[in-house]
């Protein structure tokens, strides 16, 4: 063993320190540089492709079955509702449901009855007439997603299957029973809410793995390899699906076989920024998402090329809901977590309106008829704004992430752990009017 003097070690451990002190500041300056050089808004491209579509009317025509099959209620995600004329503030309250745990995400629904899955990973079937419960069932430890449902099956997929065990599951349940059809486990977590289309389900997991399942068995059709978790739901256009992953990355891949169609990146993961949770909305030939790195971006549908960027002032977990607003045109709503709440003109990325909440929002907005409704994470309420205006036009005590779906007559609204059923009040009769007498 060699000795070393007491001297000699001393200065040894304090050229140690200021080393690690230089390495310290290099890190805190190029940590300082690439923030610089990463935030800020990118202009749009001069010949980025923009393809007009028609405004959704609103259907008045009654339906034997209304349906909200899946997340963000259209499998492009626009996250928009045509609603009838009649269903709009002020509302009253039909009933109120307590789940006894956090409603992280929105329930679906089929015909009479909705599926909400908590963050427990109990998943409630309820009347939505009366708010009662049909059938409960507990399939795992841990959730953070909404279900799919069709005229036979629901469809659950789970972070954890057990408790203490960082391993997913997925689920295929009879909806009128509960009875489970299938079962898988997964190597990895899933908080991705599933897409069905043509007889199979889709979702991401933690591990970087997209799925396509047999929708009668569970069988694997094919499976894709993100370079990072893949947390968002995929989003179905034109044959294929779009999701971005935590490696910063946003991919289409073919919805047949799997085939990788394009790749596009934003700033990557450094520092802990630039990744993709939000689930993307397809319209306009264009994939519209929020970032992890404070941006909302566009990306041409067909190649993956940025067409542009907006900066907001923090994390942008939340998925944009679209509408061509009276007024406005086509435009993309969502929430950052600095508080505010954005419309952005689809086209050319231009800032319309904000609306400050006060808060944090986390979740993503619905639009239901002309007005969009989000949630804020900070002050545990619900907002509704005119899409047009952004004037305010409904508050509502509770919220936290996720907050509406509809169907023609009723608004379902989550709280931090209840689920609400809101109707349209009728208006107050018109007052008679008294002659001098007081007659």
């Amino acid at each position: 063993m060699n000795f070393v003097p007491k001297r000699l070690r001393s200065r040894r451990a304090a050229q140690l320190a200021a080393g690690a002190l230089v390495v310290l500041v290099a890190i805190g300056i190029g940590g300082y540089i690439y923030e610089k050089n990463r935030t800020g808004s990118v202009f749009p491209h001069p010949h980025a492709v923009f393809i007009p579509q028609k405004t959704a009317a609103a259907d008045d025509s009654p339906k034997e079955v209304f349906k909200w099959p899946i997340y963000g209620y259209t499998k492009d995600h626009l996250r928009n509702f045509a609603a009838p004329a009649d269903l709009h503030p002020p509302f009253k309250q039909l009933w109120m449901q307590s789940e006894g745990a956090l409603l992280e995400f929105p329930p679906v629904l089929y015909g009479e009855r909705l599926f909400q899955l908590a963050d427990d990973g109990v998943l409630a079937t309820i009347d939505i007439h009366n708010g009662h419960f049909i059938w409960v069932r507990k399939l795992g430890a841990l959730s953070a997603s909404t279900p799919a449902v069709t005229a036979t099956t629901v469809f659950v997929t789970l972070y954890s299957r057990s408790k203490g065990v960082e391993a997913g599951r997925v689920v295929a349940l009879n909806s009128a029973t509960g009875k489970v059809r299938w079962s898988r486990e997964l190597p990895s977590p899933s908080e991705s809410s599933p897409l069905v289309d043509h007889g199979k389900v889709f979702f991401g997991s933690q591990d970087g793995t997209v799925y396509a399942l047999n929708e009668h068995n569970g069988s694997t059709v094919w499976t894709y390899h993100a370079a990072g978790s893949v947390k968002a739901s995929p989003t179905l256009k034109d044959g294929n699906l779009y999701f971005g992953d935590y490696s910063g990355n946003l991919q289409a891949v073919a919805e047949r076989n799997g085939h990788l169609q394009w790749r596009s990146g934003s700033e990557g993961a450094l520092l802990g920024s630039g990744t993709f949770y939000s689930t993307a909305a397809v319209a306009y030939g264009r994939v519209y998402l929020g970032n992890t790195d404070g941006r909302i971006y566009a990306y041409d549908q067909r190649t993956g090329s940025l067409d542009w960027a907006v900066q907001t002032g923090a994390y942008v977990y939340a998925s944009p809901a679209v509408a061509n607003a009276p007024g406005l045109g086509p435009t993309i709503y969502l929430g950052s977590y600095d508080g505010n709440f954005y419309a952005i003109n689809a086209r050319t990325g231009h800032v319309d309106w904000t609306y400050d909440g006060h808060g944090r929002i986390s979740g993503s907005a619905t639009i239901v008829g002309n007005i969009v409704y989000f949630a804020d994470l900070g002050t545990k309420e619900t907002t509704g704004l005119n899409i047009s205006s952004g004037h305010a036009v409904f508050k509502f005590p509770h919220g936290t992430f996720d907050p509406v779906i509809a169907d023609q007559n009723t608004i379902y609204l989550s709280g931090y752990g209840e689920l609400f059923a809101l109707q349209s009040a009728p208006p107050a009769p018109p007052r008679t009017a008294r002659t001098a007498s007081g007659h």
